[in-house]
């Protein structure tokens, strides 16, 4: 028997057809800020990553290199919690608005994108 009741075992249908999938099933997940906007991080989802997502409030994604589902802050204690998750107009890419506990990079940084890169600008 499942432990996930039936009318919660897939990801509403009407949801997962606005999504447009790589050829891995997945689709990229911006996570920034609710408040203040900051991009934290960038990850990957698939329906079941979505679902859980949606119905818990608490980040899941798909770990590619794992290949195993991940709740952001289960180990380390830096708990993404969920305010928001909207869809991008081709369906290819989530944003998901949190409220961040801690670090969102495995490195101890606050945001993954925290190595600014030098911009040569071209003269109009």
């Amino acid at each position: 028997m499942s432990a996930v009741p039936a009318a919660e075992a897939a990801l509403d249908p009407a949801v997962a057809a606005l999504l447009r999938r790589d050829p891995a099933g997945l689709v990229a997940a911006v996570v920034q800020q609710h408040d203040t906007g900051e991009v934290l991080m960038v990850a990957w989802m698939d329906d079941e990553a979505l679902r859980r997502t949606l119905t818990t409030g608490r980040a899941t994604y798909w770990s590619r290199s794992r290949r195993e589902y991940w709740v952001k802050g289960e180990t380390s204690g830096h708990r993404q919690w969920v305010r928001d998750v909207r869809l991008d107009c081709d369906g290819d890419a989530l944003l998901v608005l949190v409220d961040q506990e801690g670090p969102a990079c495995h490195t101890g940084e606050r945001s993954c994108f925290h190595r600014e890169l030098e911009v040569t600008r071209a003269a109009r």
